[in-house]
């Protein structure tokens, strides 16, 4: 639920909303756009049935001379809906019906376009079919009339690496990285991103809905149990990094190992267990003598790949950890 409310925050501003359509929706209608059109579409004008998706927002935005509506649903699930296109459906008939009483059609009395959205930061890749159309089995060619068309756009945030990500001057893309960073120096590569991007007096209320996002979202799931200062605004954040960067990168590591160890034992993988000493020893000590190599590549046994993992994480130096492997392993 924080992390809806804080999407939600993000982009109820017009910046991310544009930075959205011209990073990311590569379709010839978003070069003609009036961006300086950009409005959220109130409340009081789409049903009681749309209300209920409080996570979504509905904009709207000129393109010549009529309307185009953007509905943005805002995903945040683990796992892909495999009826996504189904229920972006179900969402526009009832926007249209919205639009339809409240009188807001063409100057001919026509429907205006209305873009689906999906943005979607789930933990494993998007396989959902993206048209309805693929939602149903092959029909004859004199049924096919009666099957309805619609395709949303999605953005998948997970997708993105950060080479395609870090030339691109633009706040969902920085949304994006920061979604995918790994360590405290990530995040404090794309605060200083954001801090150049967000200087004007009107970004105030942005720049505190990032602080927000990053402080209630970001680090905790990051740097769990670890006590997150009340910082209440983007300088102070990159600041409050800067000062623990060393510390919290080092604990960020040492956890992430210890949870990728854990699964692969779990999983009875030896030959990852393995991997995960070796990562440690390397970036404790750098320069790993083959000797070592060759002595973690020998081991077969879980629980002693496990202790060698401890060994590693709390030696200060190469040869302690020489000298405590006779000893506790």
């Amino acid at each position: 639920m924080e992390h809806d409310a804080s999407y939600k925050l993000l982009f109820a501003h017009t910046r991310m909303v544009e930075d959205l359509l011209r990073g990311f929706v590569h379709e010839s209608w978003v070069r003609d756009v009036d961006y300086t059109t950009l409005e959220r579409v109130s409340e009081s004008q789409i049903s009681d049935n749309l209300l209920d998706r409080r996570d979504d927002l509905i904009w709207r935005l000129r393109w010549g001379p009529q309307w185009i509506y953007l509905y943005l649903l805002l995903e945040f699930q683990s796992t892909v809906d495999p009826a996504m296109a189904l229920r972006v459906l179900v969402y526009q008939g009832l926007l249209y019906q919205a639009l339809l009483r409240a009188g807001q059609l063409s100057p001919t009395g026509k429907f205006p376009p209305v873009v689906p959205i999906v943005l979607y930061n789930g933990r494993g890749r998007w396989t959902a079919p993206r048209a309805v159309e693929d939602l149903f089995d092959p029909l004859p060619r004199s049924l096919t009339p009666y099957r309805p068309r619609l395709r949303y756009i999605l953005l998948d945030e997970g997708r993105y690496t950060a080479r395609q990500l870090a030339p691109l001057r633009n706040l969902v893309a920085a949304l994006c990285r920061l979604e995918n960073s790994r360590t405290p120096t990530d995040v404090q590569r794309v605060l200083t991103l954001l801090i150049d991007c967000l200087q004007a007096p009107e970004d105030d209320s942005l720049r505190r809905a990032f602080t927000v996002w990053l402080r209630r979202v970001v680090l905790p799931v990051r740097l769990p149990g670890m006590v997150i200062p009340e910082v209440q605004d983007l300088m102070e954040m990159h600041s409050m990094l800067a000062e623990r960067v060393v510390e919290w990168t080092q604990e960020w590591k040492e956890q992430g190992l210890q949870q990728g160890l854990q699964q692969g034992l779990q999983q009875g993988q030896v030959q990852e267990a393995r991997a995960m000493v070796l990562e440690a020893l390397a970036t404790h000590f750098v320069d790993l003598p083959p000797d070592i190599v060759t002595l973690v590549e020998a081991v077969e046994d879980r629980e002693r790949l496990h202790a060698l993992l401890r060994l590693a994480i709390t030696s200060p130096t190469l040869d302690a950890w020489r000298a405590g492997l006779h000893q506790k392993v």
